[in-house]
């Protein structure tokens, strides 16, 4: 068997203490995630982000730092995921028409994140929002790509 990972991004968006999130579907189940998703061949790694927050949430966004890169493996399915975390600006809303899976966006408080706990489609969206608010930032440099 060939170990292939997979290569996602991730976005923490922060609007009046709220932070963006998607509620989705997910092997049958509802679940919470930052708006995320995966990397497309031929794709930078920047774009991704950006586009991903688009079709998940119908938000235009800003990159404006790099958070950090994740390691996850999934116990539903085995697989190793690297997730790579932006910190984001909400610039406009441009469209309510999300993605297929997307059931809504919302933007909830630090404490109802916290609430959602088994809600939380991995603990990375509880970490990764938590090294947000530790102001975990890197420049946006540090994506090296052609």
């Amino acid at each position: 068997m060939i170990w292939t990972p997979h290569a996602t991004v991730a976005v923490v968006v922060e609007k009046d203490d709220k932070y963006l999130l998607v509620e989705e579907i997910c092997h049958g189940k509802t679940v919470f995630n930052q708006p995320a998703g995966h990397v497309d061949e031929g794709e930078s790694i920047l774009n991704a982000a950006i586009r991903e927050t688009m079709e998940e949430t119908g938000w235009e966004v800003k990159l404006d730092a790099f958070i950090g890169l994740y390691t996850y493996k999934a116990p539903s399915n085995g697989i190793t995921y690297y997730r790579m975390c932006f910190a984001a600006t909400a610039i406009r809303k441009i469209t309510d028409q999300l993605d297929t899976g997307i059931i809504s966006e919302h933007w909830l408080s630090y404490d109802e994140v916290v609430n959602l706990k088994s809600q939380l489609r991995s603990p990375l969206v509880k970490k990764c929002i938590d090294d947000f608010r530790d102001n975990i930032r890197y420049p946006l440099s540090l994506i090296v790509e052609p």
